[in-house]
């Protein structure tokens, strides 16, 4: 048997594998392929696999766990060196072991291999990254006036009616070039961003970033925020994959905000799943 198909028919032998090594699946919210916000996709840690359910930690907004309550369905993936699998799953229940809030999942009925030109497409479900707009920080404390410019473009926009899609403020702290990147997954305190091989050269060193993240129309306005680079290394497709984490150690004032447009993304799409 070819070791793909025999990985694919083993697959709780590979999902332990993951939780073995300390590591995650991805989550996001199974929703009508027609709708045009883009998929936000949570890592979280796997607990324990049993027979028939899977527990991992709930998906968490900078602290604040992600309500998700009974018979949520959702997409799930699974990633070994460059391979990926995606399934669909939904919530059986949201429970606390210990401290820790989790959810306990239905353990799939099969999962598909995702080739490497689609690594976030099966036959029935394609994840679409959102646009992350990136730039080097050059002084962090520039960032701030930045920050409270977006908070204020918010408001605006939620006093036009919530419905009308402005543009970003103009204002930016003191960055270099931009370049583009995907979001890949978000996690506790920060993201997994992916950057195509012909942009990586704009990263080079940079520690610091300001970045912008479009959920639109799920949320009322883009977020902006400053972040750190906690690693990095070149994927399958020799793009460049940074993780970093969020950044408000100099303005605490606007994590609220941003955890409050992220719970805000996933409410709106469950109420869209619920009335398709």
């Amino acid at each position: 048997m070819p070791a793909n198909r025999s990985r694919t028919e083993r697959w709780r032998e590979c999902m332990q594998q993951i939780a073995d090594r300390q590591g995650g699946l991805e989550l996001s919210l199974d929703r009508p392929q027609d709708q045009a916000t883009p998929d936000l996709v949570w890592r979280v840690r796997i607990i324990q696999i049993n027979a028939s359910d899977i527990v991992v930690e709930a998906p968490i907004a900078v602290g604040k766990a992600i309500d998700l309550p009974g018979e949520t369905p959702l997409v799930g993936g699974m990633t070994i060196g460059q391979n990926r699998w995606m399934f669909r799953t939904s919530v059986i229940r949201a429970e606390r072991l210990g401290n820790t809030p989790v959810l306990r999942l239905r353990a799939p009925d099969n999962v598909e291999r995702c080739s490497r030109r689609s690594f976030y497409r099966m036959s029935t479900a394609e994840l679409r990254l959102p646009v992350v707009d990136c730039w080097p920080l050059l002084n962090p404390l520039t960032a701030i006036p930045a920050e409270i410019a977006c908070r204020a473009h918010a408001r605006m926009a939620l006093a036009a009616g919530g419905n009308v899609l402005l543009e970003p403020p103009s204002i930016l702290p003191d960055v270099g070039p931009s370049f583009k990147a995907r979001l890949a997954n978000i996690s506790g305190g920060g993201a997994g961003l992916v950057i195509e091989r012909n942009d990586a050269a704009a990263v080079d060193r940079t520690r610091q970033l300001w970045l912008r993240i479009d959920l639109r129309p799920a949320v009322i306005a883009p977020i902006a925020l400053s972040a750190k680079v906690a690693h990095s290394h070149i994927d399958s497709a020799q793009n460049l994959y940074l993780g970093v984490a969020f950044d408000f150690s100099l303005h605490n004032e606007h994590k609220q905000f941003v955890t409050e447009q992220l719970v805000a993304y996933v409410e709106r799409l469950r109420h869209q799943t619920k009335a398709a």
